[in-house]
């Protein structure tokens, strides 16, 4: 089945989401470690400002275009702006006892307005259940 480049997108954006929740929930707990195995480098800031903007641009560039051009439902594009406060209001806000709770929870939410907004362009691209409902309305 061929995939569509806003199915990739919505792949790439639960992945990278998902990722940004486990790395900032673990690394309260493993940062003294990091230098032990050579990766300190997670814990510098350009890291943590690079994954938010790859997924502010993830983010935008696929669920935007599908609202737009397919399901018009708001719900993936409120899931993936409540994620966004959650993590810049962690960060910005200077929350920082709330951080390691706030940040997660908003990773999880822009991965699941990616699930969602994926679940709600499979009909438009995915040519089985096209050929579903054109077989149900026979």
């Amino acid at each position: 089945m061929k995939v569509s480049l806003l199915g990739k997108m919505d792949r790439i954006g639960i992945t990278a989401s998902v990722l940004c929740a486990i790395h900032c929930a673990l690394m309260p707990f493993v940062i003294t470690l990091l230098p032990l195995i050579g990766l300190e480098f997670l814990s510098s800031p350009w890291v943590e400002i690079s994954v938010i903007a790859l997924s502010v641009l993830i983010g935008v560039t696929s669920l935007i275009p599908s609202y737009v051009k397919y399901h018009r439902k708001l719900a993936p594009l409120l899931l993936l702006i409540i994620g966004f406060i959650l993590i810049f209001g962690a960060h910005l806000l200077g929350l920082h006892e709330l951080e390691p709770v706030l940040v997660p929870l908003g990773g999880f939410a822009i991965a699941g307005a990616h699930f969602l907004n994926w679940k709600l362009n499979r009909p438009y691209h995915c040519a089985a259940c096209i050929n579903e409902d054109k077989q149900g309305a026979e």
